[in-house]
Formats: structure tokens, C-alpha cells, sequence
């Protein structure tokens, strides 16, 4: 599941997936008929317009092992919000459908620790990085320190341990526009805190939180740029 933000604005993030799955096996489908997981919709209370996108999905992916997204977000909504969805619908036949295919859902990490098997995928990426933990990777999907793991075991990473990483970034996707303020207030300090870490790379797992770091570290010339987990773990030798 490629994920609207990665599809419209950040396909690196969506390739370098593929690209890690492929050299580690795995056979890789991208069902075309795949859209929205509904998030945004449920998120601001309209469950009944994400009706339609949690039919979409349950038909997109009904034929699958396994759902992997480059996205701790729309993993977790997948996970969590589609049953709420399907129930409030009164279609026992989505609500059965739903709660086969939910559970099928991981963000990349848990697909490559918990399913493969694997924290050393093969990667090289020779930069000082430090590594955002975002809210629903943690919180809604308990990812823990997989992410970590699989960073540990990069060949020539400087990985550094980011203060306060458990605090949001601020992002919250309809948050940082509603409440625009305390969003870019919250980014802030998350990005004071990187810039501490002395890092030239930050890292996390979800494109929508690099989006809303990435401009604020640009604004204030830090020199830091970001990378998606699934990039890092895509860069070998000569690649970055």
C-alpha cells in the first residue's frame, strides 16, 4: 500500500519499499485499484464518506498475504479505524471483510522484523542519522524499537539518539492546519532537538511528518535533510 502522501508527493519513499522487499524475496504486487485508506476522513469525523475507501481497500487487498506501507499512519488506521468504519456502516459482509484484511496490514518494520524475520537487511548508509519515532508507529501500532534494530544494523550509519523522541512532532495531518500555531510551536522543538544531535540525516517512518519537519528544518537553513526509513534501508554501497 503505496499511501496517498508517498503516491502524490513522495514516491521515493513508495519505490525504495518495493526496491527492499524485491532484493529481500519477497514477491511484490501493487494492486492498481488501491486509493485512500479513509484516514483523513475519520480523523475529522466523517466516517460515513470513508465508507466507500474501506471497500476500495478490502477489494484492493482482499487476495494478499500481507499489506506492508511505508506508513506507521495509514498502517495503523487500516488496523484500527476500518472495523469502527465497517460497523457504523450496518454491512455485516464489510464488517467481515474488513476483519480479514485489517490485521493483514504492517508498517515496513514489522513486516521486515516480525514476518522476515531479518533487522539486517543488506543497507549502507554511510551519514550521521537520527531517528524520529512518529506518534501512531508508536502508539497506535506499538512498533517499539524495530525501527532502531533495523537502523543498528545499517553498515556505516552514526546513529544518535534524539532527546525527547517520543514527543510529537506536531504534524497531526489536519492538526497542523487547523491548530497551525501550536503545530508549528510543537515542530519547533522537535527540530531543536535534531539540530542537537549534530545529525545530517532525519530519519522516520512516516513521509507525513518529514514533510512537516523538512520545512521547518529548511526554514531555518539547518542543513539537515530527511529520508524515509525504507530509503536508508534501500541505500547500499555508492547509494545514498
Amino acid at each position: 500500500m503505496v499511501t496517498c502522501l508517498a503516491d502524490g508527493l513522495f514516491p521515493d519513499a513508495g519505490k525504495a519499499t518495493v526496491r527492499l522487499l524485491r532484493r529481500l524475496g519477497v514477491e511484490v504486487d501493487f494492486p492498481d485499484a488501491q486509493t485512500c485508506c479513509g484516514q483523513p476522513m475519520v480523523n475529522t469525523g466523517y466516517l460515513d464518506e470513508a465508507v466507500p475507501l474501506v471497500r476500495t481497500y478490502v477489494d484492493a487487498f482482499a487476495d494478499y498475504d500481507h499489506v506492508v506501507a511505508p506508513s506507521g499512519s495509514c498502517a495503523g488506521s487500516v488496523r484500527h479505524q476500518h472495523a469502527l468504519v465497517a460497523r457504523r456502516s450496518g454491512d455485516e459482509g464489510l464488517v467481515r471483510a474488513v476483519a480479514e484484511t485489517s490485521p493483514r496490514a504492517l508498517e515496513l518494520s514489522e513486516f521486515l522484523v516480525d514476518v522476515l524475520g531479518v533487522e539486517d537487511v543488506g543497507a549502507s548508509y554511510p551519514h550521521r542519522v537520527t531517528y524520529h519515532p512518529t506518534c501512531h508507529s508508536l502508539r497506535m501500532l506499538g512498533v517499539g524499537d524495530r525501527p532502531l534494530r533495523l537502523l543498528r544494523a545499517v553498515r556505516g550509519i552514526d546513529l544518535v539518539e534524539l532527546p525527547h523522541a517520543e514527543e510529537c512532532c506536531g504534524f497531526g495531518g489536519t492538526f497542523a492546519v487547523k491548530n497551525a500555531d501550536t503545530s508549528v510551536a510543537m515542530g519547533g522543538d522537535k527540530v531543536r532537538h535534531v539540530r542537537e544531535t549534530g545529525a545530517e540525516v532525519l530519519v522516520a517512518g512516516d513521509s507525513s511528518c518529514l514533510m512537516h519537519l523538512s520545512g521547518l528544518l529548511s526554514r531555518q537553513r539547518a542543513g539537515v535533510r530527511v529520508a524515509h526509513l525504507a530509503e536508508v534501508l534501500a541505500a547500499q554501497e555508492g547509494i545514498s
